[in-house]
């Protein structure tokens, strides 16, 4: 319920910040606009959310067939936690890494990377599915997604404003209007989207990683994957939207130089600590 209270707010901030920038740069008719679009985003981020990821991580979805213990073991971990399977994908990004996507446990998808599969053995793919499954059942995924597409909606409003700006533009013929008001949006509206995202993804992480050393009734193979996983991605650089590093288990732009910007996840050593010291108990 109260993941669901989250998603319900992050929908309506998304959409009325879409409403008021349209207000901002065209009056009555750029608020229309700007409904238009709060709706169009709203929307496809919630009924389209797995799509969009799966889409962007160039990711196949793979058969029980093709790689039977991906499929047994995920199976094991749904009976585990009484939830129904989710499909499964493989992205073929070098990176060592993760991510769960979709609107509920019956609309679910996980992806693994082929950097994963070959890095890590199969009792710490374990836990990671474990920690992905965890996201599922406890509709984190529909929160990360909503996230994302706030964050990006912010950024692309941003962008309409540091356009007006650099035209001119205003709320129509009105030349009186502030352009103060816009260029505050152009600074600080990226900000916000880093900082809205982090805030989502950053507790709901430790959480995931506690979860999944229940089910599992330890938290050493995930603690081990996680120290493979961010190594990797130090080592291994990827190209992925910034709006779409806080699905991942592990921060997929720790090699960036931006890294400690805006951090969309928690500090590694610390989950690996806390899994460690049984504080999932």
């Amino acid at each position: 319920m109260v993941n669901n209270v989250k998603t319900a707010v992050l929908l309506a901030t998304l959409g009325g910040f879409c409403i008021a920038v349209g207000y901002l740069l065209g009056g009555s008719s750029g608020m229309a606009i700007g409904l238009i679009l709060g709706l169009v985003m709203t929307g496809g981020s919630y009924w389209y959310s797995d799509k969009l990821a799966i889409k962007a991580a160039k990711a196949i979805e793979i058969d029980r067939n093709q790689m039977p213990q991906y499929h047994a073991i995920m199976a094991d971990l749904c009976n585990r936690a009484s939830l129904p399977m989710p499909r499964l994908y493989v992205s073929r990004n070098p990176q060592p890494n993760a991510f769960a996507t979709g609107r509920n446990p019956e609309h679910a998808a996980v992806c693994v990377t082929e950097g994963l599969l070959n890095t890590l053995t199969w009792d710490e793919i374990q836990g990671v599915l474990a920690h992905e499954l965890s996201h599922v059942r406890n509709r984190d995924i529909l929160i990360g997604s909503v996230a994302a597409a706030l964050a990006m909606g912010i950024t692309f409003a941003a962008g309409m404003a540091r356009w007006a700006l650099i035209f001119g533009g205003g709320r129509g013929d009105d030349r009186d209007s502030n352009p103060l008001v816009a260029l505050l949006m152009v600074i600080l509206a990226p900000i916000a989207a880093a900082v809205i995202k982090s805030a989502v993804s950053r507790s709901r992480e430790f959480e995931a990683d506690a979860s999944a050393a229940r089910m599992l009734g330890t938290g050493e193979p995930l603690a081990r994957a996680l120290e493979k996983l961010e190594y990797g991605a130090q080592r291994i650089p990827v190209d992925i939207n910034p709006a779409m590093s806080s699905a991942y288990i592990v921060n997929p732009l720790a090699g960036s130089t931006m890294k400690n910007l805006f951090s969309t996840h928690p500090p590694v050593p610390e989950r690996i600590a806390r899994l460690r010291s049984n504080a999932w108990v």
